[in-house]
């Protein structure tokens, strides 16, 4: 193991005496970590969705959706950040080969919506 695994393990709060890799359960584990991660990018692309092309359109017809935009974008955006700990846990957990190519991906997403909702609540 790496220093670079051995810093991710504790940022991740997950123990750095990881059962080794292989047999079914792990197979199991792998997919699970696999649906967990493509929920979590549904959910920052519902976010997405929502915050840059229905409520722009949608909220100026009902003026009632105008205040309801902003904290629809911050409960999604908390969801999509839960979920994507959740699904980078879920990798580092079964020490899936991809495992880092995910972190990035995971890491970039996490980051933009901490930008974007800072942009929210401000």
């Amino acid at each position: 193991m790496t220093t670079a695994d051995s810093v991710m393990l504790r940022v991740l709060r997950l123990p750095e005496d990881l059962p080794s890799t292989g047999g079914a359960d792990v197979a199991q584990q792998t997919a699970e970590a696999r649906s967990a991660f493509q929920t979590s990018i549904f959910i920052s692309s519902i976010r997405c969705l929502l915050t840059y092309i229905i409520l722009p359109f949608v909220a100026p017809t009902f003026a009632f959706l105008g205040q309801v935009a902003k904290p629809v974008g911050v409960a999604v955006a908390l969801v999509a950040m839960v979920s994507i700990v959740a699904s980078m846990r879920k990798f580092w957990r079964v020490r899936h080969r991809q495992r880092w190519a995910y972190t990035t991906l995971g890491g970039a997403m996490f980051c933009f919506l901490v930008f974007s909702l800072a942009i929210d609540l401000l």
